[in-house]
Order: structure tokens, then sequence, then C-alpha cells
């Protein structure tokens, strides 16, 4: 869990710092129509994780349960991979992304929320409940928690893309 938890807070860091010092038409502008700005991927990974975390809390409040070996396997890490263009599930679109200062701060209440219940429960404890992912499926608490890193990573990609369309945009102008 250790391992998990630094590579949270290291994606979270770096995601952090390249948005804190944005100015605010950048960080709220998107680079075309039909493509996230900064503000609507960082509200994204806001819902996501929010989601997660009320997930997890009431797979907790249920008896444990256990997935197979095979299912215990399946790769999380895939999730940073942006090869494949993923369509977030409805709830999940970040209609009105609030502004920078206000999403900064939600985004840690966020990580911090999740943190909070990671040093609640145990590894062992988190192996025994069930995540239903839209995508990859039943997934353990462990590997959920290891899919919020990874996913944090896919749009942490996705912020630099963006960046680099803007900067492209604007060297046009």
């Amino acid at each position: 869990m250790k391992r998990t938890l630094q590579r949270l807070d290291t994606i979270h860091q770096k995601l952090l710092t390249t948005i804190s010092t944005l100015e605010p038409d950048v960080y709220s502008r998107r680079p075309s129509e039909g493509e996230w700005s900064v503000a609507e991927n960082v509200h994204h990974l806001c819902l996501v994780e929010d989601r997660v975390i009320k997930e997890l809390e009431g797979a907790l409040a249920r008896p444990p349960r256990r997935l197979g070996f095979f299912r215990r396997l399946m790769p999380t890490s895939i999730v940073s991979v942006r090869l494949v263009r993923v369509k977030a599930p409805k709830a999940m679109n970040p209609l009105d992304a609030p502004g920078k200062d206000r999403a900064i701060e939600n985004f840690a209440r966020t990580r911090n929320n999740l943190k909070a219940l990671c040093a609640t429960y145990d590894r062992e404890r988190l192996r025994q409940l069930v995540f239903k992912h839209p995508f990859l499926g039943e997934i353990d608490g462990v590997a959920t928690i290891s899919f919020v890193g990874y996913h944090e990573l896919r749009h942490y990609k996705q912020i630099r893309e963006v960046l680099r369309k803007l900067e492209t945009v604007n060297s046009k102008q």
C-alpha cells in the first residue's frame, strides 16, 4: 500500500505544480471543440475520486468478499495509457468546472479523504472488497486505489497535451 500511496502523492504533486501557475484563461480554455480544458480535466478527477471513495465506503460497510485470483491480476496501469480514447461515464462528465483556486481546494480535499480511508483500513481489508469499474470490471479495493493514481496520470498527460495545443495556438496568433 505504501508504494501505491507514494505514487498517488507523486502524480498528484506533479499535476498540482503544473496547474497552479496557469493563468485563469489558460486553465479554463479548451484547445478545440470537443476537447476538455485543464479545468474540466481537474474537475473530472475530483468527480471520479469522490465516486471511488463513496463506492469503497459502501463496500466496506458490506461483509468482506474476495475476488478470484485471476481477477486480482487486472493491471490497473493500463488506465494511464492514452493510446485508446475512452469516453467518461455520463455522471463523470465535468460540467460547470469550478475556478482554479476552488478546484485545487477540491482536489486536495478529495485526495486527503482517500488517504484517510487508506489509513483507516489495512491492505488486507481493502483486498476483501469489490469495486465495479465501468471498463476494468470488478477489482478489489487495493487495485481501486491504484486505479485512482493511474487515472490521474492519464489526465496529467492529457493536461500536458492540452497545454501544448494551447501554446501552439497562441504562437500562431
